[in-house]
């Protein structure tokens, strides 16, 4: 396991490497310019020459890139162009509601998607496999932004027993804090729960064709317990890959779900910097993503080889 890890260093770092190319050349390619957002209404030319020589960017592509990098490999993130604050201090306090959200949401995509997928892979009745099939297409198809209005109108506005926005921490006050949480999660975990179950179904049928089940039942060995001992154990290692995957669209749907819920995340905190022209604010937060998605994939890889022996018999190879 330590090897499969170590093995994987290099392209990760080779990664990181190209998405920071990425991300500083996509920021400077855009329109728009952060001096002449900072200047205020009617700047004359000397005014933006002026700000844009306060933020470095009147240096060479270069050296703003070789700085940018510098900063961030010794820790020193920079300071927000708009909100004039530490980009670490922002990132760190918007970090934790989207952990909060994130958190709840993925717990909700693996409750329900788990459950979902185990019923529609091993149903024998027609009719509650179609159900079933139509629930996650619905689930599926249903994009954020428009279940995250259909929430609000219906559980905030028509019955009113939940709040449409805003964000209470729930380690400052648990009940109060879910209720804020509730409908944000919900939105954000749908799709993902959807992918799961489809997966889930998909690799549970599959394992159930295997000439090791009918032995099972050949000798008498239960339904139930052959599907929690035997089935869903071989069925997982592709849904956990998966799952890795669906953890890394959790957070860049947030940005959407923070948008309509007013959750102030890292997500909202994007959404501000790219409205704002803020490029260190944009480039430290899609770096911080990037960064969590390779992490998140090494660990994604790990899990399905600790979980398969097949690829650990590979990777002993």
């Amino acid at each position: 396991m330590i090897g499969y890890t170590l093995r994987r260093v290099p392209s990760a770092l080779l990664v990181l490497l190209v998405a920071s190319w990425v991300v500083f050349a996509i920021l400077r390619l855009a329109p728009g310019d952060p001096a002449v957002v900072l200047a205020g209404p009617d700047p004359s030319p000397a005014t933006i020459d002026a700000v844009r020589h306060q933020l470095g960017l009147d240096q060479s592509v270069w050296h703003q890139y070789a700085t940018w990098l510098g900063g961030l490999l010794s820790g020193d993130l920079g300071t927000s162009y708009i909100l004039g604050a530490p980009i670490g201090t922002l990132i760190g306090h918007g970090l934790g509601n989207t952990a909060q959200l994130a958190g709840a949401a993925l717990l909700l995509a693996v409750l329900v998607g788990g459950a979902a997928g185990m019923a529609l892979g091993t149903t024998r009745r027609k009719v509650t496999g179609q159900l079933l099939g139509g629930l996650v297409s619905l689930m599926y198809a249903v994009p954020p932004y428009v279940s995250g209005v259909l929430l609000v109108l219906v559980f905030a506005v028509t019955a009113r027993v939940l709040p449409a926005s805003g964000q209470v921490s729930v380690f400052d006050d648990p009940v109060l804090g879910a209720q804020y949480l509730i409908m944000p999660a919900l939105c954000l975990a749908l799709p993902a729960a959807a992918v799961i179950a489809r997966f889930l179904a998909a690799s549970m049928r599959r394992v159930l064709d295997e000439d090791f089940v009918a032995t099972g039942v050949a000798k008498g060995i239960s339904r139930r317990r052959l599907l929690w001992r035997h089935v869903l154990p071989n069925a997982l290692p592709p849904v956990v890959t998966v799952l890795g995957i669906q953890i890394g669209q959790l957070l860049g749907g947030a940005i959407v779900v923070e948008a309509i819920f007013a959750w102030p995340g890292v997500g909202l905190l994007l959404l501000s910097g790219v409205l704002g022209r803020d490029y260190l604010l944009v480039q430290d937060l899609l770096m911080l993503a990037v960064t969590v998605f390779v992490v998140l994939q090494s660990l994604t890889g790990i899990a399905h080889t600790a979980l398969d022996p097949r690829m650990r018999d590979q990777e002993g190879r």
